[in-house]
């Protein structure tokens, strides 16, 4: 598989790179503004340009002719957690997503957020991001993607908007769900769980039966890590969770009640590999996981974006 190029703003602790990278894109540059995300990219990737620094001072003229731009603009203007002002949140980087798609002129664009997007509160603005890409010369499609659809063990729906250049856009198609329902909770995390020797393991994870809630990361402005409102924390305990906060370490041999999920979980549940390293302090690295893209969702859009753009290649190569 030919590697292609991409480059990606709001890149976080690195979900939706890792998905690119596992799809045949190597990145050229990830534009982070968040310092603790930054230290994750370094720490892994020691390789990957990580540029630190606000997308609205990033300059994307020097990547002209990439193949692809990505990212996870600020889910915050549509989220329904929120005040959902769109436009009129000062959060709302889709037009600097805008402004670097035109100065770089991608083969193709591939942007993730919120299912709030999708309201119809939105509609307008919706519309408007279409016909602004129309413009640049893009043919313009979103889906709601749900991340079980693709081995991921929570539902966790996203919106995802994929633009691919005009004379290169009908070799694009979404990806298929795999048809096969993840592990749940229990299975997923049970060598986990049991890692201290907890007696209650293999009880807990006969009740931890389904796949997870949404997993959330919340904001610098509210308090410590935690598994979402009181509705979320519900779920959880349905599943034999404590989600009112994030544990230091598995359940020692004899804990008794419901265990609260360490980091290190709450990674696999995302779709992270257990050798992606999350720095820093425990609030830190809880909202890097909280707040990232599925792996296992990126790599599917991923794979479909890489095969559009090698089939138009591989087209021209026959052709000459």
């Amino acid at each position: 598989m030919p590697t292609l190029s991409s480059i990606e703003i709001c890149a976080g602790a690195g979900g939706q790179a890792l998905g690119l990278e596992r799809a045949g894109f190597e990145a050229e540059a990830l534009v982070e503004i968040d310092a603790h995300c930054c230290n994750t990219l370094r720490y892994n990737r020691p390789n990957w340009n990580v540029v630190e620094s606000d997308v609205c001072d990033f300059d994307a003229t020097p990547y002209r002719g990439i193949d692809l731009l990505a990212g996870g603009v600020p889910c915050p203007p549509f989220s329904k957690a929120g005040k959902q002002l769109g436009k009129n949140d000062e959060r709302d980087l889709f037009p600097q997503a805008l402004r670097l798609v035109d100065e770089c002129r991608p083969k193709a664009v591939m942007l993730e957020n919120v299912r709030g997007f999708l309201d119809a509160v939105f509609e307008d603005y919706r519309m408007r991001l279409k016909k602004q890409l129309e413009k640049l010369g893009y043919t313009t499609d979103w889906r709601l993607l749900n991340a079980s659809d693709y081995g991921v063990s929570q539902l966790r729906p996203r919106v995802v908007i994929v633009a691919i250049r005009k004379d290169l856009s009908r070799q694009f198609s979404w990806p298929q769900p795999r048809g096969v329902n993840p592990p749940p909770v229990g299975d997923l995390l049970f060598d986990l769980m049991v890692a201290r020797g907890w007696r209650g393991a293999k009880d807990w994870a006969k009740r931890a039966n389904d796949i997870a809630p949404t997993i959330v990361g919340g904001s610098k402005k509210h308090g410590g890590p935690d598994l979402g409102p009181t509705r979320a924390r519900k779920a959880w305990a349905s599943l034999g969770v404590n989600g009112i906060s994030i544990g230091n370490e598995a359940p020692g041999p004899d804990f008794v009640g419901m265990p609260r999920l360490t980091s290190e979980m709450v990674a696999r549940i995302q779709g992270f590999p257990d050798t992606w390293v999350f720095t820093g302090k425990k609030t830190p690295a809880y909202r890097q996981i909280g707040n990232a893209f599925p792996p296992p969702v990126a790599e599917a859009v991923a794979r479909q974006v890489h095969v559009c753009l090698t089939a138009r290649k591989n087209l021209l190569a026959v052709a000459g």
